[in-house]
């Protein structure tokens, strides 16, 4: 079994919840496609010595690397994080998350502005484009373990929306015309 997505609901219900349609819509891999995010599936028990992890890094240009971990006792103003993390927003940069011990949900915007809801295991990289809207979640286990990858120095500055002023923004949106 791959990646699973699928449209959110609008309810307000705790953000850790799945939030499925009822019934419920799935998006594939190929509708992620068109929105600029790509996806593969890789032995997160192996993380530091994989060959395929490595050739993604040289090939993507990912210099940078490091790993968090989203836990109530491992990190520092855990709640405000959360919180932060869930605002809507976009970056400049390409937003690159491997899985590699829990789970959670990243939310991201379709071309038509509705929510679809990613949910990401161990072993699941995912990459989202520069200038697309989404936020991230815990789901109800309230763990993952992430590594983060950049190209160069990692700027983590995030811009919640209304970000549409963005070149980068305009780019995307840009992009999606011609899919």
């Amino acid at each position: 079994m791959g990646l699973e997505a699928w449209y959110m609901d609008g309810s307000d219900e705790d953000q850790r919840k799945p939030h499925r349609l009822n019934p419920n819509q799935s998006v594939s891999l190929d509708e992620l496609r068109k929105l600029g995010v790509f996806y593969w599936k890789l032995n997160a028990d192996t993380y530091e010595t994989d060959p395929e992890l490595e050739k993604i890094r040289k090939e993507q240009g990912y210099s940078y690397m490091d790993i968090i971990t989203i836990e109530r006792d491992r990190l520092p103003n855990y709640e405000e994080k959360l919180k932060m993390f869930y605002e809507e927003h976009l970056h400049l940069d390409d937003e690159i998350r491997y899985i590699l011990e829990g789970q959670a949900y990243f939310d991201v915007r379709d071309s038509e502005d509705r929510w679809i809801r990613i949910a990401m295991k161990k072993g699941d990289l995912i990459t989202l484009p520069a200038g697309i809207y989404h936020r991230f979640t815990l789901d109800e286990t309230n763990f993952t373990k992430a590594m983060r990858l950049f190209v160069g120095e990692p700027v983590w500055k995030a811009y919640n929306r209304p970000a549409d002023d963005f070149d980068i923004r305009q780019k995307y949106v840009a992009s999606l015309q011609g899919s």
